[in-house]
């Protein structure tokens, strides 16, 4: 068939929809049947699964033009997609095509969910189209004869791939697609993405930089104007003192119009535990809404999401309150509105949530921005922008992660075995791994064999055996088998299973909130209240509960930090707050009464200026500093001022920081002159400052901890029987001290402190802002009392020591007095 009778077929089906096909759509099939690979970028609800799903299809008609009535059964494409709750979705749109077209062709999934059952009919024959999560596709990889069922594979798609750039998931895809471009040589790879600011790079990265695949690849952008509508919810009473305590429960009323004026309504929290309880609150304050609203979130369990989603689907839900298990791809054409509590601290997320709302071709998306206190304004000020400017981040791609690769090689040993010589040139060939030397390859498969140097006594680390012939293999069923229960880069707290006595599951929590947990205590979880009975297991057994509680499980991912584009912009917000300045925007207009008081108390800085304000209180000395840089940043930048002022003059000082600057609270007064005469802001030195100023070594030593479960060093258990997260701490710190003391130079001890310094303290970002600072001219206001600035992070400080009741008593107080 040519191409021009394969388009005719796509068309007429569109046209059978009352559709039809828009310019990138086509443009993808053009280039796909052409046999190049790709980057699709376009925005959700834009049609992008049809893009790819019919030149998969079109290709298999062409190549078999008697698809009707002969079929060969195998695998001859799979879908890769970072969230399971998109499989649903993928799969019923690939059906609707094979079926519609005549193909006899079969569509599967297999994610997690994936019962056994299903996974063994799998096993003998393949669906013709996988829907598979990369941790999945590790596990096929991990399969004996997986080259047999890979060796027929015509197309592999990476949906959502700016979710997976930048992680370790994405450098797990890299090494897949490595060895699968040698196992089918058919094979196209073609990655979706949502708008990120690297997108080049992002092609670069899912292909390979030096690999023919990227020579022969096109990047296809849809050029859809989406209709994106920001409408910020302004307070009647607008604080001048700002705090983060109340959740943004004080607009809930606002909401209830919202919800009521729309088939569907999203609202967005930032943590698990804000959408447990906005849930709690809005069924507390409207009993009529019971049965039409919702909660979903990533440790409620299966079924309950599942049910959420048909329910969103039917029409039968007026809200659901979510967090970002619903920020992805899922396809929910009754939702009108979405609504973000708080700020979502980057613009790529804002534009994701947004797109939830007119998940259609050319509709509108409306979502409303909600700030959870005054200053939040700023940032809602800012999305205005930088929706209307499309500007969003860059997604960074992860270099050297010896520990992803670690486990990919034993994932190969696991299977068929490798030949070393065979598999190198397949890792140089990806972005993560392009500038492995020999040297360090040689390290690592020392490793596989022996454990590393200090390790090279202990059996338990001897899991590859090399064979006569030079074959890498694993020869022991149990250690196969425990790297298969392994397999995956994601490493959080461990959970616990919640469930009730007679045996319900209800979700999974992290480990930590329930070991504070005493028999008898009652929290909120799943949108019900819980009595906690016991642990046993990893299980936590619990029943209903009439009590009332405050009590709500915090999980670890809930401090999300400002990305380098949303401080930059929240700074130029902040500077139209110049009285001068005629062009302001509503926000900034309905901020006015606490700029004045920020002025009156001290100053709102310049582009020009860097602000440090000192007053004193009951509590000490404050010196507040004010960068605008998110608090991930601030936290290095507040160890390492510290630091250096601790070498001037000896003084210990406690700190706090917020994503609009940090404070350091000590006893005695610092010198804030000598910090400016000393240039205590300079970069130079500045990583051997870091290095002695924090606790670097505790830091990694945290961060081990991930690298050491993701390389298979420590075990974490068989499921239902996972091992507590104290003992796999004390394992992997037993290791850490062990190479620090031993051997220094072992790979994944040092990549332990790059992780550290590059990911989490984001050395570069703080490096740019200490440029920044040296540029500007540093104004120091000793003031009277906190100013509204200061606010948000002093009384940060307290939330530590107070409960929620107690510590907004003592913000009215404070409020009062300072707003004499």
């Amino acid at each position: 068939m040519t191409q021009k009778e394969l388009f005719h077929i796509a068309e007429n089906w569109f046209i059978q929809q009352s559709w039809k096909p828009f310019p990138f759509q086509k443009k993808t099939w053009k280039a796909f049947l052409e046999g190049k690979h790709g980057l699709l970028n376009a925005p959700t609800g834009s049609g992008k699964t049809y893009a790819l799903w019919f030149p998969i299809i079109l290709n298999h008609i062409k190549k078999h033009p008697d698809y009707k009535t002969k079929h060969k059964k195998g695998l001859k494409a799979i879908w890769i997609t970072p969230l399971r709750a998109l499989s649903q979705e993928i799969k019923q749109s690939a059906e609707r095509v094979a079926s519609d077209l005549e193909t006899q062709m079969t569509v599967g999934i297999r994610t997690g969910d994936t019962s056994t059952k299903e996974r063994a009919r799998q096993r003998t024959t393949m669906p013709d189209l996988l829907i598979t999560t990369p941790e999945s596709l590790q596990l096929l990889l991990a399969s004996k004869g997986y080259a047999q069922v890979f060796k027929d594979c015509s197309a592999i798609v990476v949906d959502e791939w700016h979710e997976l750039l930048g992680t370790k998931r994405g450098i797990q895809m890299e090494l897949g697609l490595s060895r699968l471009k040698t196992v089918s040589k058919d094979l196209r790879i073609w990655g979706i993405s949502a708008t990120i600011g690297n997108l080049e790079q992002a092609r670069e990265v899912l292909l390979g930089p030096t690999s023919k695949a990227f020579e022969n690849s096109v990047l296809v952008q849809a050029k859809l104007n989406k209709k994106i509508t920001v409408k910020s919810i302004i307070p009647e009473q607008m604080e001048t003192f700002p705090w983060r305590g109340h959740l943004g429960l004080h607009l809930l009323e606002e909401v209830v119009p919202i919800i009521n004026n729309s088939k569907t309504t999203l609202l967005f929290t930032n943590t698990r535990s804000q959408c447990e309880i906005w849930f709690q609150k809005i069924l507390e304050k409207h009993p009529e809404y019971a049965g039409e609203i919702a909660m979903h979130h990533g440790s409620v369990n299966k079924e309950t999401r599942i049910w959420v989603e048909q329910a969103i689907r039917n029409e039968s839900l007026k809200a659901v309150v979510c967090t970002s298990s619903l920020d992805l791809g899922v396809d929910f054409a009754p939702v009108e509105t979405v609504v973000q509590i708080g700020g979502p601290k980057g613009v790529a997320r804002f534009l994701q949530r947004a797109g939830r709302s007119g998940h259609r071709p050319g509709q509108e998306s409306v979502i409303y921005f909600l700030p959870t206190h005054a200053m939040e304004l700023i940032e809602a000020s800012a999305l205005q922008v930088a929706v209307q400017d499309n500007a969003v981040e860059d997604r960074l791609p992860f270099l050297n992660s010896y520990d992803v690769l670690i486990q990919y090689l034993t994932t190969l040993a696991v299977s068929d075995g490798f030949y070393p010589d065979e598999i190198f040139p397949e890792i140089k060939q990806t972005f993560c791994y392009q500038g492995i030397t020999e040297d360090e390859w040689q390290w690592l498969l020392n490793f596989l064999v022996m454990g590393s140097q200090s390790l090279k006594t202990y059996d338990e680390y001897k899991k590859v055996e090399v064979e006569s012939d030079g074959k890498f293999k694993v020869n022991n069923k149990g250690i196969a088998m425990r790297h298969r229960f392994q397999i995956g880069t994601i490493v959080g707290d461990a959970t616990i299973a919640v469930r009730y006595q007679k045996g319900g599951y209800i979700g999974s929590i992290e480990e930590y909130f329930i070991s504070k947990l005493t028999a008898g205590d009652v929290f909120t979880f799943a949108g019900r209240n819980l009595e906690f009975i016991r642990i046993k297991g990893m299980q936590a057994h619990v029943r209903n509960s009439t009590k009332r509680t405050n009590k709500v499980p915090s999980w670890m991912g809930g401090r999300l930090s400002f990305s380098a584009q949303m401080s930059k912009l929240l700074r130029e917000e902040l500077y139209t707050a110049d009285p001068k300045n005629r062009q302001q925007s509503d926000e900034i207009k309905a901020l006015l009464p606490m700029f004045d008081k920020q002025r009156q108390e001290s100053m709102v800085p310049k582009p020009n200026e860097f602000l440090i304000e000192t007053f004193r209180t009951r509590d000490g000395y404050h010196h507040i500093f004010y960068p605008f840089e998110g608090r991930a940043v601030h936290e290095a930048m507040s160890s390492l001022l510290s630091y250096r002022i601790s070498l001037l003059t000896p003084i210990t000082c406690s700190l706090a920081f917020n994503d609009y600057g940090f404070e350091m609270l000590s006893d005695k007064e610092i010198d804030i002159q000598a910090v400016i005469d000393n240039n205590l802001f300079s970069t130079e030195y500045m990583l051997s400052d870091l290095q002695k100023s924090l606790n670097s070594n505790e830091m990694a030593r945290r961060k081990f901890r991930d690298i050491a479960v993701i390389s298979g060093m420590v075990f974490t258990g068989y499921p239902e029987k996972g091992i507590k997260m104290k003992h796999l701490q004390s394992s992997s710190q037993l290791l850490f001290d062990v190479f620090r003391d031993f051997e220094p130079d072992n790979l994944m001890f040092q990549q332990a402190f790059t992780e550290t310094f590059e990911h989490q303290l984001e050395e570069g970002r703080l490096r740019l802002a200490l440029e920044r600072i040296a540029q500007q001219e540093i104004v120091w206001k000793p003031c009277a009392n906190p100013t509204p600035f200061s606010f948000p992070i002093i009384t940060d400080r307290l939330r530590e020591k107070l409960s929620n009741e107690k510590l907004a008593d003592r913000i009215k107080r404070m409020t009062k007095i300072l707003s004499k």
